[in-house]
């Protein structure tokens, strides 16, 4: 992107090797397999990928085939980093897995059915095996997994290599649903003694320790967002999304601002007009209860347009062609979340790619 875009979006490599290193001082001796799926959660699966395999990565998760494929080709032969495809196995699927290298979670038993017709012919299929503990999404039921075990044949030309579930509850410790999702865990992992166990992303890796198992798959954590969905002071913030002020004006009481008329002016404001909105990522209706970041001090979000976001700049001084923080260390991704009414996983796999992408850190 050129350097002429008025928006900038930094990504800090350095501050996602620090969240990874608190996520897995958390969780000491499991390996750590991170998620790295939607292009790594919108910062660029390539460059966030090749910094993890450096501080120690285990493997990756992404959801998508294609996503897989094009990981694989970004990390290079030097980076032989096991990839598990969350979507598992789908018809044609078994030439392009395998040509990537790539690990199908198999969610179901009409995926199990075909990947081990797949593999009677081609070869014995290394693959995840997801359970449904509770969360209702993806994964064979309890009942489906016991039947499984107590009939090997129809896993006979698949390699069960890790064994996995996935809370729905751990963004609260207190919520039964995370002691029940652990119990029926535990009942199916003797059932597949080989294969390793995998239960904890970033929330979880923070409940008690019987939640982290042999691998934790840590996520929104890695890139700043807190486990319980609030900042946390532990993390820090990876991206950093600036944009240039590009006009400065001085709104009169009782005029309206900006689309319709839900914001009428109940005193003189200065209003810095600055070169991004949701077309850039920032989300509309986070102008609700957002925020932005400049002269040192927190400002109020007035409006969110595709190109343009209005920012109160109080008696600040500014000048055109200063940037605004609209997320980043100051303005922390948690809280403009909830502005919003929606997690940190979205406002990151939002951001754009019409902003400027800058990453500093080694990769």
């Amino acid at each position: 992107m050129s350097s002429s875009s008025p928006a900038r979006l930094t990504i800090d490599l350095d501050a996602l090797a620090h969240n990874f290193a608190v996520l897995r001082a958390a969780a000491p001796g499991a390996d750590a397999a991170p998620v790295i799926k939607a292009d790594g959660y919108g910062l660029g699966a390539g460059p966030v990928g090749r910094r993890l395999w450096a501080e120690g990565a285990g493997g990756f998760f992404v959801a998508r085939l294609s996503e897989g494929e094009a990981l694989r080709a970004e990390l290079g032969p030097q980076r032989p980093a096991p990839l598990y495809v969350l979507d598992g196995f789908l018809p044609g699927d078994g030439p392009r897995l395998a040509a990537s290298g790539l690990t199908p979670v198999l969610e179901s038993l009409p995926q199990i059915e075909a990947a081990n017709a797949y593999a009677a012919s081609a070869g014995r299929l290394p693959v995840v095996l997801q359970v449904d503990t509770g969360m209702n999404r993806q994964g064979v039921t309890l009942d489906e997994a016991k039947a499984l075990a107590a009939a090997p044949d129809r896993l006979r030309h698949l390699d069960v290599q890790v064994l996995m579930s996935h809370l729905g509850s751990a963004t609260d410790p207190a919520d039964a649903r995370n002691a029940l999702q652990l119990e029926r865990f535990n009942q199916v992992r003797p059932l597949f003694p080989a294969a390793r166990a995998s239960f904890a992303a970033s929330a979880g890796i923070m409940l008690d320790k019987a939640y982290r198992a042999d691998i934790i798959r840590p996520g929104i954590s890695l890139y700043g967002g807190g486990p319980e969905e609030r900042p946390d002071p532990r993390l820090q913030a990876v991206a950093k999304l600036e944009a240039k002020i590009l006009y400065i004006r001085n709104i009169q009481p009782g005029e309206i601002v900006g689309y319709g008329s839900r914001l009428v002016a109940d005193r003189p404001i200065r209003m810095a007009v600055v070169g991004a909105g949701y077309a850039d990522g920032v989300i509309r209706a986070s102008q609700r209860g957002g925020y932005a970041w400049y002269g040192g001090a927190r400002r109020q979000v007035l409006i969110v347009t595709m190109d343009l976001i209005g920012v109160d700049l109080g008696q600040s001084p500014a000048a055109i062609g200063d940037y605004v923080e609209l997320l980043g260390p100051n303005v922390l991704i948690d809280d403009i979340a909830t502005a919003a009414g929606t997690v940190a996983h979205e406002c990151l796999v939002r951001l754009g790619g019409r902003a400027e992408r800058i990453y500093v850190g080694a990769v």
